[in-house]
């Protein structure tokens, strides 16, 4: 049986709606990826204007920035192209076959609603959906007119207008709106003409505007537009007439990039001002909200007239309201963990007894006595662990170490030993994808917030744990993982012997994790700057292990992107140990 991640939000489409919703989702904690084509609208242009402190940017160089921006908040962006959406449960026949054994189905953060199928044949699987995927513009079916498209065949005059200023300006009629974009770029330049084109002729009310303004209207057919030098010169008519033009400014179809999502029951409607259709748009209330639940949608694929800093903006009010919504999903499901548990708590006086699978909050059980061996915990570390736990209120960055995710991701579930808990992120991690974790920390303010995370995610039915100090105790058991993943201390800590039990805790054909520092970060304490840490192959040489019970799998110094406390970024070393038990 397998079980899929489930991400709290795939945005599909990275332009400037879809990266600053995933901004805002991102600095959320929420589990967020995009999926992006590499196609936006705005490609052809050379600039982006009227946009605030980024004026004048190209676009790549826009996208490229917001890029980053986003992975600095843990966003995952994808290249690749999304080619249908369903509701999970339809997209994934073996679902439906393999029932889930208990109330937390696949171990998700959450129900998965969607799954979003990419041209590759990879399937993301997300408890909520925002389309940010823009349109396509029709062109008029002028020989040469789309290859001087976002250049000098233009259609915004706020996006391009100031460009084109006091230069000969022709305005192509396709529809009832040829006069107001004439009059538009008439307060940008003196030489405007409107060619009527296949529109025919203009309404009295329009060419009356138009001619106590000055603006020329030449009648016929545009046959062609004319190019030297790569700029645009003219426009000849059929008549074979040639109107000298420097700039030319047409009304293109608005189509949005939706058909995808059908699977979902959505489709697009018409789109137009006055009675006239224009286009088509995905439909949406203010929020962003479509007619699906669970599904959002914002910029040009919802709003065609949309410019870039309002793209922009109208992805950040929807990923508010996905955020919202996903809280007060959360929020349900904590309220109805936390009802269950106290249903239920033992009366008073009566001993409580070993909780359920799956009953209530998840259970943190002390070390006792019998297997577990002597419940002793030292108080100095304790302390010091509780102290750090309780000096912020998160110190982690709750989502699972990085190498943990490369080495388990292709594993099959079963069960898992995480040393050193600290706030959850790597148990929820395991549970959403099926493993029964035992989770121990020393920490009773580590165990406390890890098993918040753990009820918040849905997966009590997979989580228990226990506390113990492993310099004095370990957990009793055998598992299929063992994960030591950064079991590093600067108190006095028999880094060694903890190790050599871990390994003993692994079942046959189980693996053991260890995943330590390989240097002190940028922004870490000076005075441990002349700290050495153990190579992996000094590591394995700890171990002591017998070479023919088991397989070195990696040793390996993996590198990957940290953020500090005040927001400053740095490249790391880790050191990775892989062994599998024979």
């Amino acid at each position: 049986m397998t079980y899929p991640v489930v991400h709290d939000v795939v945005v599909i489409g990275g332009g400037a709606a879809g990266l600053s919703g995933a901004l805002a989702l991102g600095r959320f904690r929420r589990d967020v990826v995009v999926v992006d084509g590499g196609a936006p609208r705005n490609a052809p242009a050379d600039r982006v204007h009227n946009f605030l402190t980024n004026e004048g940017v190209p676009p790549a160089e826009l996208y490229t920035t917001g890029r980053a921006e986003v992975a600095r908040y843990g966003v995952t962006v994808l290249d690749g192209t999304v080619t249908a959406a369903h509701p999970a449960d339809a997209a994934d026949p073996a679902d439906a076959a393999h029932p889930a054994d208990g109330p937390d189905r696949a171990g998700d953060a959450g129900p998965a609603r969607f799954a979003v199928t990419l041209s590759d044949g990879r399937t993301l699987h997300a408890r909520r959906l925002l389309v940010t995927t823009g349109l396509v513009d029709e062109l008029p079916e002028v020989p040469g007119l789309a290859d001087r498209w976002g250049r000098d065949v233009l259609h915004c005059p706020y996006c391009h207008g100031w460009e084109v200023r006091d230069r000969a300006v022709g305005v192509l009629a396709t529809g009832p709106f040829a006069a107001h974009q004439a009059l538009l770029f008439r307060q940008l330049t003196d030489d405007v003409v409107v060619f009527t084109h296949t529109a025919g002729p203009l309404p009295a009310d329009d060419a009356e505007k138009l001619a106590a303004r000055g603006v020329a209207v030449v009648d016929g057919e545009v046959a062609a537009v004319e190019v030297d030098a790569d700029r645009l010169t003219g426009l000849r008519l059929r008549s074979g007439r040639v109107v000298p033009r420097e700039a030319l400014v047409v009304a293109p179809a608005f189509h949005a990039r939706a058909a995808f999502l059908t699977g979902l029951g959505l489709t697009s409607e018409d789109f137009g001002l006055g009675g006239h259709v224009l286009g088509n748009r995905l439909a949406t209330d203010a929020s962003g909200a479509t007619g699906v639940p669970g599904v959002w949608a914002a910029g040009n694929v919802t709003d065609p007239q949309a410019t870039v800093i309002a793209a922009a903006a109208a992805g950040l009010k929807a990923a508010a309201a996905v955020n919202a919504d996903l809280i007060d999903e959360d929020t349900t499901r904590a309220v109805a963990a936390r009802r269950a548990a106290t249903a239920t708590a033992p009366a008073a006086g009566v001993p409580a007894a070993d909780p359920a699978p799956g009953a209530g909050l998840p259970a943190v059980v002390p070390v006792g006595a019998g297997a577990d061996g002597d419940p002793a915990v030292d108080e100095a570390t304790a302390r010091h662990w509780d102290e750090l736990y309780q000096g912020r209120e998160r110190q982690w960055s709750g989502r699972p170490n990085p190498h943990l995710v490369d080495v388990v991701g292709e594993l099959p579930a079963g069960t898992a030993l995480d040393l050193g808990c600290g706030e959850g992120g790597d148990a929820v991690w395991l549970a959403r994808r099926g493993w029964r974790v035992t989770a121990v920390d020393v920490s009773t303010a580590a165990l406390e917030r890890s098993a918040a995370a753990v009820a918040a995610a849905g997966v009590t039915a997979r989580v228990e744990f226990r506390r113990h100090d492993l310099a004095r105790t370990f957990p009793a058991g055998v598992f299929d993982l063992v994960s030591a993943q950064f079991l590093q201390s600067p108190l006095d800590f028999p880094r060694t012997e903890v190790l050599r039990a871990a390994a003993r805790a692994v079942a046959p054909g189980g693996r053991l994790l260890v995943v330590e520092h390989g240097s002190v970060p940028p922004w870490g304490d000076p005075e441990h700057r002349h700290l050495r840490f153990p190579t992996p192959q000094e590591t394995l040489a700890d171990l002591d292990l017998d070479p023919d019970g088991w397989h070195v799998e990696r040793l390996d110094t993996p590198q990957r992107q940290a953020t500090g406390p005040h927001g400053e970024t740095a490249t790391l070393v880790d050191h990775l140990v892989l062994l599998r038990r024979r």
